[in-house]
C-alpha cells in the first residue's frame, strides 16, 4: 500500500513545537473521513499518559462511538443504554475480554494496556461492530468526514513515524506508515494516500 508524502513548512507556532496538518485521500483522490492518524517515536512513548472517563457505549444496538482512540494504559467503561442486554467481547491480540450479558454499566472498567487494534462484537447482536485503537503516543487525531483532514497541535520537533489507520483497511492489516520530520516551529503539511480500502 503506497503513501504519498509531501511537506510544506508554515511560519507560526510555539517554540520547539509545531502543528502537523494531515490530509488523507483514497486511491481515487477522494477525502477519507474518520481515519486515525498518529505520530510514533521513542520520545512520544515516554510522553503517553492514560486518559480518564473513557466510554464505549451501546445505544440503539450500536457501539458509540464506532471508533474510540485511547492512549495505552487507559481504562474504558462500557455502559449499555439499550433496554436489551448486551454481551460485549473481543478476541483481538491487543486485548481479549468478555462482558457477559448485562444492562447498565459494569462495575469494573476494562484496562487497555497493550497498543493495537481491538475489534469489538456482541454475542447477541451480530451486526454490532466497534473498534478501540490503543496507541503508544499522545499525538493523534481523526480526520473529518467532509474533508479527510486532521490536525495535531504542539508536537515536539523530531523524527516520527506517521501512521494512518481506518476501519476499511483489510482485517489484520497494519496501519500505513511513513517517515515524518517535525520542525521546531511552524506547520508540517502531509498528504497520505490510502490504497486498498474496502468499500
Amino acid at each position: 500500500m503506497a503513501c504519498v508524502l509531501c511537506l510544506t513548512w508554515g511560519q507560526a507556532g510555539t517554540a520547539h513545537a509545531a502543528t502537523v496538518q494531515i490530509e488523507v485521500l483514497d486511491a481515487a483522490g477522494k477525502p477519507v473521513g474518520d481515519a486515525v492518524v498518529f505520530l510514533e517515536s521513542a520520545q512520544a512513548r515516554r510522553q503517553v499518559r492514560p486518559l480518564a472517563a473513557l466510554e464505549m457505549a451501546q445505544q440503539k444496538k450500536q457501539f458509540v462511538p464506532e471508533v474510540l482512540v485511547v492512549p495505552v494504559g487507559s481504562e474504558v467503561r462500557f455502559p449499555n443504554h439499550d433496554t436489551v442486554r448486551h454481551h460485549v467481547y473481543s478476541f483481538s491480540p491487543a486485548k481479549k475480554f468478555e462482558l457477559k450479558l448485562y444492562t447498565g454499566t459494569p462495575a469494573n472498567p476494562v484496562l487497555f494496556d497493550r497498543p493495537g487494534v481491538v475489534v469489538l462484537g456482541c454475542n447477541i447482536h451480530d451486526q454490532m461492530v466497534g473498534w478501540i485503537l490503543v496507541l503508544d503516543t499522545p499525538y493523534y487525531a481523526q480526520t473529518l468526514a467532509a474533508t479527510g483532514k486532521a490536525q495535531i497541535d504542539d508536537v515536539p520537533a523530531g523524527s516520527y513515524r506517521l501512521r494512518t489507520w481506518h476501519t476499511r483497511l483489510p482485517v489484520g492489516a497494519p496501519a500505513l506508515e511513513q517517515a515524518l520530520i517535525v520542525p521546531a516551529t511552524g506547520t508540517a503539511e502531509v498528504t497520505v494516500r490510502m490504497q486498498g480500502l474496502q468499500p
